[in-house]
């Protein structure tokens, strides 16, 4: 069945200072409309996402939940799998279940995992991905990769969602885009980070001439299968005001583009509630995307945006 391209709305949270305020944080996304809570998934300052997630499921009803993404590397896809399983029982059924290959270098120097040559990570997410679609199955399941071997192994719980929670992956390059083409429920359409940092080298791969270009790859990979795939980006920066220009004109050096295209940027919304509004009708006419997820601290300000759009 073909994607229905309605609006959906997440939000990326990260931290908290006590459990009655990450709860508090979750149930006012949830009444404000949002589908879904999503978690980064790094060493630096925030909350281990497994944990902080199960108290999203508690602390709320109808609210989905999930990281952006987890990283393949920092958990045995066995072991993340049944976490995955798990979180989505005790949910009645509400886990997205996002998984990348890892990009940010610090992390990897920092906890003392190999920094694999790019290929070589998404190898091993390729892998990832396969082990758990099969042990989500609940059958017996085996598996001698590269990476992973997985022996006659029955998984419990198994997820309420079958045959597994929605699997999300994005990524800026062409091998981990048509991966996700193949086998993600969602893709998400971002900036190649292949560098291990998120600079400001990144900003000119947010241009609309390279977003429609990776959008291309998936379609390509995807073949039939593309209309079942709903389009996700991951909006970085947001200003709710009454004079976009200046800020775009503030913004144009970094993308190379004139100001009037800036305000197109993917990656960005700049103007006010009605022309936001407008912007993310046009962005889905335009590139087809249906699910965008902000960041945490635009919550408030994008209320009436998610109220006007949301599940249409």
């Amino acid at each position: 069945m073909a994607h229905d391209r309605k609006f959906r709305f997440g939000v990326q949270l990260a931290k908290a200072t006590s459990g009655p305020e990450w709860a508090a944080r979750a149930r006012q996304v949830e009444d404000l409309g949002f589908s879904t809570l999503f978690m980064p998934d790094h060493f630096d300052d925030q909350l281990a996402p497994v944990p902080a997630l199960a108290a999203v499921a508690a602390a709320t009803t109808t609210l989905r939940f999930g990281a952006l993404v987890f990283d393949n590397d920092y958990k045995h896809p066995l072991v993340l799998s049944k976490e995955a399983a798990t979180l989505d029982l005790l949910s009645g059924g509400r886990l997205e279940l996002g998984i990348g290959a890892g990009w940010m270098r610090t992390d990897y120097e920092q906890s003392g995992i190999s920094y694999d040559p790019p290929a070589e990570r998404v190898d091993r997410m390729e892998e990832g991905i396969a082990v758990i679609k099969g042990l989500m199955s609940g059958e017996a399941f085996s598996f001698a990769g590269k990476h992973y071997t997985i022996s006659d192994h029955r998984q419990t719980p198994e997820p309420v969602q079958k045959p597994h929670p929605p699997l999300i992956v994005g990524g800026g390059g062409k091998r981990v885009l048509s991966i996700a083409a193949r086998e993600a429920d969602i893709v998400g359409i971002n900036p190649n980070l292949r560098a291990g940092t998120a600079g400001p080298e990144v900003a000119p791969q947010a241009r609309p001439d390279v977003t429609k270009q990776r959008i291309e790859w998936v379609k390509e990979a995807a073949g039939p299968r593309f209309a079942d795939i709903e389009l996700n980006v991951h909006i970085g920066f947001v200003m709710v005001t009454d004079d976009a220009m200046s800020i775009a004109e503030a913004m144009a050096p970094a993308f190379d583009l004139p100001p009037e295209e800036v305000l197109h940027v993917p990656l960005a919304l700049v103007g006010t509630v009605d022309w936001m509004i407008e912007e993310l009708q046009r962005r889905r006419e335009e590139y087809g995307f249906s699910y965008f997820v902000f960041e945490g601290g635009n919550v408030e300000a994008l209320a009436p945006v998610v109220a006007r759009l949301a599940g249409i």
